[in-house]
């Protein structure tokens, strides 16, 4: 399986900062996406602490690592990853005064041959687009969520109540964090969307699912995306990453017949 990806942020309708950030690595397959929170520009500190630290590990352990390499050593190093980015991001924030109280969802993925390992903290997404159907394949960390589990509230309700981004996990607030790991897998024609929530709160499935339908190319996708979030009133910073999976090209007839598959 082949990916391609691309990512594009903007600070929306109504903030002069911006606390998003994401990157990737396409010869590793790694995505990281992350919202920051906090006083004057620290949110943009702990994002960029995040996104850099978990890209730049991760990088740096799958190419040590060769080609052999399973979803649970992925995992197993996703989880020590964002671990230690959390340190990095508590520490900076208790020993410089204007970080103080900075943090930081996330949601990074490696994409492996034909699975996506994925790990999450917050209330960043990460859907999934398949034969014609959007589907939300991470769960917010957030008080809401939790309401809508215990049958509180319905996903409906939840989507208009206050609070919506009291959340209950994040990198940057406690020594430790616990990390939510799924493994999906992949078909080709996949297309995965990590987000904000300034995505995510200005644009219902119905409509991101339009979008996705809408392009076939990945910058066309994020370029309304974002246009369409910020339309609906960009109240917050949106952060858009996108990888689409598509089969491997194969040798032609002669040079299989030569060499073999690969």
């Amino acid at each position: 399986m082949q990916f391609n990806f691309f990512a594009m942020t903007d600070p929306g309708q109504v903030r002069t900062n911006n606390e998003d950030c994401a990157s990737f690595d396409e010869g590793f397959g790694v995505a990281v996406l992350a919202d920051g929170m906090g006083g004057y520009k620290a949110g943009e500190v702990a994002s960029g602490m995040a996104v850099t630290f978990i890209q730049s590990e991760l990088v740096k352990w799958l190419g040590s690592s060769g080609r052999k390499r399973d979803a649970d050593q992925i995992e197993t190093a996703i989880n020590m990853c964002i671990g230690r980015a959390n340190q990095s991001i508590l520490n900076a924030a208790l020993s410089n005064p204007q970080y103080e109280g900075m943090g930081t969802t996330v949601v990074t993925g490696v994409f492996n041959s034909n699975h996506l390992i994925l790990g999450h903290v917050g209330d960043s997404r990460c859907y999934r687009w398949r034969s014609g159907k959007l589907t939300q394949i991470t769960k917010d960390h957030s008080l809401l969520q939790e309401q809508v589990d215990a049958g509180l509230l319905t996903p409906e309700q939840a989507a208009v109540a206050p609070g919506k981004n009291l959340l209950t996990r994040a990198l940057g607030v406690e020594q430790e964090v616990q990390v939510e790991i799924h493994e999906h897998h992949v078909l080709a024609g996949d297309v995965y969307l990590m987000c904000s929530d300034g995505l995510s709160d200005m644009l219902n499935d119905t409509q991101l699912a339009a979008i996705l339908e809408a392009h076939v190319l990945l910058p066309e996708m994020a370029a309304e995306l974002i246009m369409k979030a910020n339309a609906a009133g960009g109240r917050d910073n949106i952060g858009v990453l996108l990888a689409q999976a598509k089969s491997a090209s194969r040798p032609s007839t002669l040079m299989t017949r030569l060499f073999g598959n690969p």
